[in-house]
C-alpha cells in the first residue's frame, strides 16, 4: 500500500511539473503603441502647446493616444509603467479643477504643490490611490495622473515632458 500511494505521489508531482515546463502564459493583451505621430498631428492641430516625452523611461510603454478637436479639444497619453501600473497625461484648456474631477476624483485632495525642472505643480489625490500632478498654465491645463505610482515616478515623467 505504501509503494502504491509513492507511485500515486510521484505521478502528480511529474505531472505537476510537466504541465509547468510546457505551459504557454498568453501574451498581455495591451499593445504597446507608438505615439510620436499622435502627437505631431496634435501639435499640429490644437491651439495650445502639446506636451509629450521625448523617450519613455525604461519599461515603460505607451498604450493609448489620441487628439480630439473641436470644443474642449484635449491632448491624451496612456501608458504603462514598467510594473504595469497606469499614468495618463491629459492637456486641454479646462480649468484645474475639472481636470482634476474628470481624471483623479470628483472628492480629490489637494496636496503639496512639488517643483519639476523649475516649474509647480499641484498635487491631487483620492482615496483609491490616484495622484495627480498639475500644472495650469494661461490657455492650457496640463494633468499627470497616476494609479499606485510613487509620486518620484510622476515627477520623473512630467519632467520629461516636451
Amino acid at each position: 500500500m505504501v509503494g502504491a500511494m509513492i507511485v500515486l505521489v510521484g505521478g502528480i508531482i511529474g505531472f505537476v511539473v510537466l504541465r509547468d515546463v510546457n505551459r504557454d502564459d498568453p501574451p498581455s493583451p495591451v499593445r504597446a503603441i507608438d505615439y510620436a505621430p499622435d502627437a505631431a498631428y496634435a501639435r499640429e492641430q490644437a491651439g495650445f502647446d502639446v506636451v509629450a516625452p521625448e523617450t519613455l523611461p525604461e519599461g515603460w510603454r505607451a498604450t493609448t493616444a489620441g487628439y480630439v478637436a473641436g470644443a474642449g479639444e484635449s491632448w491624451h497619453l496612456g501608458l504603462l509603467t514598467e510594473q504595469d501600473r497606469y499614468v495618463g497625461l491629459e492637456q486641454s484648456a479646462a480649468s484645474m479643477e475639472s481636470m482634476v474631477e474628470k481624471h483623479v476624483d470628483e472628492n480629490a485632495t489637494a496636496g503639496d504643490a512639488v517643483t519639476v525642472g523649475g516649474d509647480q505643480w499641484a498635487t491631487w489625490s483620492d482615496d483609491d490611490g490616484d495622484l495627480a500632478l498639475v500644472r495650469e498654465e494661461p490657455g492650457t491645463t496640463t494633468l499627470v495622473v497616476g494609479h499606485r505610482v510613487p509620486v518620484e515616478e510622476l515627477e520623473e515623467f512630467a519632467g520629461s515632458l516636451r
